[in-house]
């Protein structure tokens, strides 16, 4: 049966960590992680607390404002995994770790992360959200009377801090990896999407860019609130203040579906929504390496059965993940040095022919004398 060409929906997704990958299935996460080893460890886990109800991830809008705020506790604490493994064993237990176990036990990592989450939150907010504000204010407003323009400068300028902000964390040789890594996860789930055997070698063809990315959310988060704050005015900078920040949730909640809508339907509209994330995702991936793939796979299995995936959606059944398949208008390219070998050893076997003739034609000249 000819297999399908059109990409489908398999609604995993994932993250790059320090050296490593975490993918989301469901209710489960696996952490992929490169140890200094070079070995690769897996970790799997739940997703979800056991208290928080099921039901609420199935409330459109609403179910987006719980998964922002999961989504970067999970983010946290996987990034904080996978930074255990290149501290220093020497390094010993500083003052303040200390204090906070003897405050609070067991339960001090916990809560160190979780001031960390909140820490971060409050970064961003005050660099994407606090500070284009008060431009908009105290700057813009002495030379602009229009407030519709200033409103869409307000999100021009929000949309150019992201911009400066990704290109200065980059240089950073460890971004840098990172952003490796997480060219390394849109390649692995796009191979899977469109319907290809999950190997170190379909998964390199495959790109590096995804409509259900988180850099794709974060500008839709960014769009949406130009058009929300256009119609939604407050004149006093206090209450401006408070709008934008009280506003985040539901804009996180409506660019959670708009999300949810590029990465289940293909059309004109989907495509032109999901071009300009696609852009931004320049900036935040990068092409990696094969290893960088083993550690992306890794992760995948881990919470994903992509056979029985490609048997359901593609009717095609791998016969080995080594194995897997190229598109019928592809032909596999030799490797020039295994050309040459192969030239060499057909030179050597004509050598060893001709040889071979001549003693042969001395013994009957022998033979005869």
């Amino acid at each position: 049966m000819a297999r399908k060409k059109k990409a489908c929906y398999s609604g995993i997704g994932g993250q790059a960590v320090m050296e490593g990958i975490m993918m989301r299935n469901n209710d489960r996460y696996a952490v992929a992680i490169r140890k200094p080893n070079k070995q690769i460890e897996v970790i799997k886990a739940d997703c979800y607390d056991e208290k928080t109800p099921k039901g609420i991830r199935k409330v459109p809008f609403l179910r987006g404002i719980f998964a922002f705020a999961d989504s970067l506790r999970l983010g946290m604490k996987t990034l904080s995994l996978s930074a255990d493994y290149y501290i220093e064993e020497e390094e010993e237990e500083t003052g303040f770790d200390k204090f906070m176990k003897s405050l609070f036990g067991s339960k001090a990592e916990s809560i160190m992360n979780g001031f960390t989450i909140l820490f971060a939150l409050a970064i961003a907010i005050g660099l994407f959200f606090v500070l284009p504000t008060v431009l908009s204010k105290y700057v813009l407003e002495k030379f602009i009377r229009s407030r519709s323009l200033i409103v869409i400068l307000e999100g021009v300028i929000r949309i150019v801090i992201f911009i400066l902000y990704i290109l200065l964390i980059s240089l950073s040789k460890d971004i840098k990896r990172t952003f490796m890594y997480h060219g390394a996860e849109h390649k692995c789930i796009n191979c899977i999407e469109n319907g290809k055997a999950l190997n170190v070698k379909n998964v390199m063809r495959s790109s590096r860019r995804h409509r259900r990315c988180g850099t794709s959310f974060i500008l839709f988060i960014m769009m949406i609130s130009i058009v929300l704050f256009f119609f939604i005015r407050v004149d006093r900078m206090i209450f401006r203040l408070g709008l934008r920040i009280l506003m985040i949730p539901v804009i996180a909640g409506i660019s959670y579906e708009l999300l949810r809508l590029m990465g289940r339907y293909d059309n004109w509209f989907t495509r032109a929504i999901s071009a300009p994330g696609l852009w931004f995702q320049s900036l935040t991936t990068r092409e990696p390496d094969e290893s960088m793939v083993e550690v992306a796979i890794r992760a995948t299995e881990a919470v994903f059965d992509w056979k029985e995936y490609l048997k359901d959606n593609f009717d095609y059944v791998p016969s080995g993940a080594e194995e897997g398949w190229l598109d019928d208008d592809e032909d596999e390219e030799l490797d020039p040095s295994a050309v040459d070998a192969m030239m060499a050893d057909i030179e050597e076997s004509s050598k060893q022919a001709l040889a071979e003739m001549d003693e042969e034609d001395l013994s009957d000249e022998s033979g005869e004398m």
